[in-house]
């Protein structure tokens, strides 16, 4: 059992920064892809960025791509999202997960284990 910790999230005006992590309690997450997701209030979870074990493979959603970033530190067990040009639409909880598989898929039911997330606000 893989159990992800989120934190980095907070408050920030639009254009700002952040960068969320992700620290993971078991070693098989760096075998294992790794999903950042988002869910406002009222609505789906919604998928953002993924990267496979290697690090070499990664996946965003249209609306985050070329403003996120996503990587990983296998030595550290921790991934991260690096997100610029925030937006107020950006506001959410972002929660990130593991596929023991590392498939890198964007669909929420390919992954196994699952953090409980850090809110992201940011305002206009």
């Amino acid at each position: 059992q893989v159990q992800l910790v989120e934190s980095g999230g907070g408050l920030v005006q639009a254009g700002g920064s952040l960068r969320l992590s992700c620290a993971a309690s078991d070693r098989t997450f760096g075998r294992s892809a790794m999903g950042w997701f988002r869910q406002a209030p009222g609505k789906e979870r919604e998928f953002v960025a993924a990267i496979r074990s290697s690090g070499g493979t990664t996946l965003y959603a249209d609306s985050v791509k070329g403003r996120f970033t996503i990587s990983r530190d296998v030595a550290k067990n921790t991934g991260y999202l690096q997100m610029n040009s925030l937006k107020p639409e950006d506001t959410a909880v972002y929660l990130c997960a593991a596929d023991r598989w590392d498939r890198g898929s964007s669909y929420v039911g390919r992954y196994d284990y699952w953090g409980q997330g850090t809110q992201v606000t940011v305002s206009s």
